[in-house]
């Protein structure tokens, strides 16, 4: 840890030695573009044309603050044209170049249009959609589950996502979605981005983009898609920030507080924010396992109560520093530490068919882990001329460390005699930690008038160290190791460049096509099994889009690509966990990385309606796999490749403004999911039409009240081997504003009518199980926020890091 914050405080004494040698002068026009609202426009088109004839006499493309510049030589009457997607084109007075040294444009409004080619805006609904040619964008500020809710909660909400019950995230019924900040990936496993996202307040965000089939700029990681998660920019001149504390009850107390705080002081924008959350959860675990023997049939009654918990505090800052109006660079830092505590109770009940006894196992394990996580980021932005070639930099370090210890406790006795039973204890210390360092440059040069060029470069370099120690004790004896511990190491390198083209092909048609190469070279290293596994693969993932405006109010979208998910450090570990000790969960150092091949076809109508058909097959797909010995009644959890999915989906968003104080935002996905694969002597080949339906109504109400209820069903269906029965649940949350909008509290309620059991089981082979579980998300959630600004309108940029490590740990 001290070697990351090292890095961070070389990197900023870095910034502040070199920044001044860059500084270049203004031009000769420059003014500011925004839209009515007074939030700036980056990238817009600025085109200096002569007024006669309008002859282009030069460009230049706003910046990220929606600042730009034009210098020319030539004489004579001119005007300013400017224009970007979404907006009515802008034209000034005329200029009698002549008379003009250098001209403050000043501030440039431009006029929304209701739709556009590249992008339509549904207005219609909070939160608003913006659906554009590669990605759907949910701006979920100022609803009123955004200011009493988390960020893993908002990421539920969002067009095809679902969360389950256990913080993993779907995306049109797929797994292996990436999750980014800022267009940084997080590099988490599925548990602990869930830990953070649980601690990361709605608050904070601006907006979620969620990208089915990203372009090939993004990483080809993440086989599902991409969920992009804005965080708020800094809206003021000189000070804002806020400050809020609530607490949420679900049957137990988890008190939660933050604070952010931004400033602007000449060529320096800063921004900050600490933010501390406790969690808490009951899981109810029903599981009924059936073997059957040559005497008949065997069942493991088992009823588990797991009481889960944790606390973390999360620090997000960030400076840039404006070295001219074309250059700037900046540094980003994250830290969070997290603690957790799991106690849990398990009674399984055992029946044989040779006899009438009934045996006991109760299983008491008492468990902690923590996880510490510093990321730091420098990076560099360069507009290189005025018509819009742009050069970025990022270099990124990140270091974790982390661990968990549990101690499981078992006791076995016959019918009624628990004094004459036998105990036996498993001891499991599990120590690991990871780094990663990347390196990327992106590089955008326009082609004539409309065309772009995006071009760019990437490397990263992973290492990870994972032990596991595991011991036994019989009855009070001492502890003897157990062979199932391991020490593994893992070191991944992959190298990455792409290049995309995007280009209109006539006034209805625009074009984008890109190539995406990736060579990853990968060792695993059981030092304990002295065992090394290498792959070495290199791959193109080719991406390309198609957008057709058919009318002012029809549009289609097409777009065709191929993605990768690698698997995540810890699961090419070969450990072995002890759920009980009935249950192991094991790594697998033979998984492969899955790919998939996806194509989408999107219709939006009239501005406000998306219809999108998707299909996409996946060699190689992820899933956990249930195994168990009809010898020893044990069972194991694997992860493991199956040989082929399909998936066949159909989404639509529809929504409806029922009066100007009441809007709805429904979304309906009906997909189709095949799987087959071999898995040990049995083969899998299942397949169901299953659908997801959300509903969600926002209703302002007089003196500052707003209302907000969402539904959500699912239908039964498949996950791999696993079958899952129907459930649907009830949120609902009202806010109330005070002191001009500065002051507000807001009261949620999860899962109101206690609707969201999971019900479903593993029927493959041998195995017939079922399973019922909850997780006690039905709670209530207070939280008072006050809200603070001095100065006048600014923004901050947002920069992109890496993109691809350190989801996977």
């Amino acid at each position: 840890m001290r070697t990351s914050y090292q890095l961070f405080v070389i990197i900023f004494s870095f910034l502040l030695i070199s920044s001044h040698a860059l500084a270049q002068d203004s031009h000769e026009l420059y003014g500011k573009v925004q839209d009515a609202k007074g939030e700036v426009l980056p990238f817009a088109n600025v085109a200096l044309v002569t007024a006669a004839t309008g002859e282009m006499i030069s460009g230049a493309v706003s910046d990220d603050r929606g600042n730009f510049s034009i210098k020319t030589e030539k004489s004579g009457m001119a005007v300013l044209n400017v224009s970007t997607i979404g907006f009515k084109t802008y034209t000034s007075e005329q200029i009698n170049l002549e008379s003009v040294s250098k001209k403050n444009m000043g501030t440039i409004n431009l006029e929304e249009e209701a739709t556009s080619l590249d992008e339509v805006e549904v207005r219609s609904s909070r939160p608003e959609v913006t659906i554009q040619a590669d990605r759907t964008v949910v701006n979920i500020e100022g609803t009123v589950m955004a200011e009493g809710s988390n960020a893993l909660e908002v990421i539920g909400r969002s067009p095809g996502v679902y969360v389950d019950s256990d913080g993993n995230i779907n995306l049109n019924g797929r797994s292996g979605v990436i999750v980014l900040l800022d267009d940084r990936q997080t590099y988490m496993s599925a548990k602990e981005l869930a830990d953070f996202l649980r601690a990361m307040p709605a608050d904070n965000i601006k907006s979620i983009e969620v990208i089915s089939n990203p372009p090939a700029k993004y990483d080809a990681e993440g086989a599902a898609g991409v969920l992009n998660i804005k965080l708020k920019k800094n809206d003021y001149n000189g000070m804002n920030g806020s400050v809020q504390a609530g607490n949420f009850y679900n049957g137990r107390n988890a008190p939660f507080a933050g604070a952010s705080l931004n400033l602007k002081r000449g060529k320096w924008t800063t921004n900050s924010s600490l933010n501390y959350s406790s969690w808490v959860q009951d899981i109810d675990l029903d599981i009924i396992r059936r073997f059957q023997l040559e005497e008949g049939q065997s069942v493991f009654d088992q009823n588990a109560l797991l009481k889960l918990g944790g606390k973390s505090i999360y620090f997000n800052g960030g400076a840039d520093y404006r070295i001219s109006d074309k250059h700037s660079v900046g540094v980003n830092l994250q830290a969070s530490d997290y603690n957790g505590r799991n106690d849990g109770n398990s009674l399984t009940d055992i029946s044989n068919p040779e006899n009438s006894d009934l045996n006991h196992l109760r299983a008491l394990n008492d468990g902690d882990n923590a996880n510490q996580r510093i990321f730091g980021n420098f990076h560099y932005v360069g507009n290189l001329d005025t018509l819009g070639t742009k050069l970025s930099a990022d270099i990124d370090y990140t270091a974790v460390d982390g661990g968990s210890t549990s101690l499981l406790t078992n006791d076995y006795w016959l019918n009624e005699d628990f004094d004459g039973g036998a105990t036996d204890r498993i001891l499991t210390e599990n120590k690991m930690n990871y780094t990663i360092f990347t390196a990327k440059t992106d590089f955008t040069k326009p082609l004539g008038e409309k065309a772009k060029l995006e071009s760019g470069l990437k490397g990263s370099w992973v290492e990870s160290d994972n032990v596991l120690m595991i011991s036994r004790s019989v009855e009070e004896g001492p502890y003897e190791p157990d062979p199932n511990s391991n020490h593994f190491i893992y070191n991944e390198n992959v190298y990455a460049a792409y290049a995309s083209v995007n280009t209109p092909l006539s006034e209805k048609f625009e074009f984008q096509a890109g190539l995406r190469l990736e060579y990853s070279d990968i060792t695993g290293n059981s030092v304990t099994l002295n065992q090394i596994n290498k792959q070495e693969y290199l791959n193109l993932f080719p991406t390309v889009f198609l957008q057709h405006k058919v009318s002012e109010n029809y549009q289609i979208n097409y777009n065709v690509n191929r993605r990768i998910t690698r698997p995540n450090y810890r699961l090419l570990n070969p450990f072995v966990f002890y759920v009980d000790p009935l249950t192991t969960e094991q790594g697998n150092p033979n998984l492969k990385p899955q790919y998939a091949n996806n194509i989408e076809m999107s219709h939006v109508i009239k501005g406000a309606y998306q219809f999108t058909l998707g299909y996409s097959k996946t060699t190689n797909a992820f899933g956990q796999v249930m195994t168990q010995d009809e010898e020893t009644r044990k069972t194991t959890l694997q992860v493991q490749n199956f040989d082929k999915s399909e998936d066949l989906s159909l989404r639509m968003m529809i929504p409806v403004e029922i009066a100007e104080w009441y809007s709805t935002s429904n979304m309906i996905n009906l997909y189709y999911k095949a799987y087959q694969s071999q898995l040990g002597d049995e083969f899998l080949d299942v397949n169901q039409f299953s659908y997801m339906a959300r509903t969600q109504h926002n209703i302002t109400l007089p003196k500052g009240f707003k209302v907000e209820l969402v539904g959500m069903y699912l239908s039964p269906f498949l996950e791999g081997q696993l079958e899952a029965k129907g459930f649907g649940w009830i949120d609902a949350g009202v806010t109330k504003t005070f002191k001009d909008d500065k002051f507000s509290l807001t009261v949620n309620g999860n899962d109101i009518f206690r609707m969201r059991t999971f019900r479903g089981g593993v029927y493959f082979g041998d195995i017939n199980t079922d399973i019922q579980q909850y997780n006690s998300q039905q709670a209530v959630r207070l939280t008072l926020r006050w809200k603070f600004s001095k100065g006048e309108d600014f923004k901050v940029s947002n920069r992109s890091g890496s993109t691809e490590e350190r989801n996977r740990l």
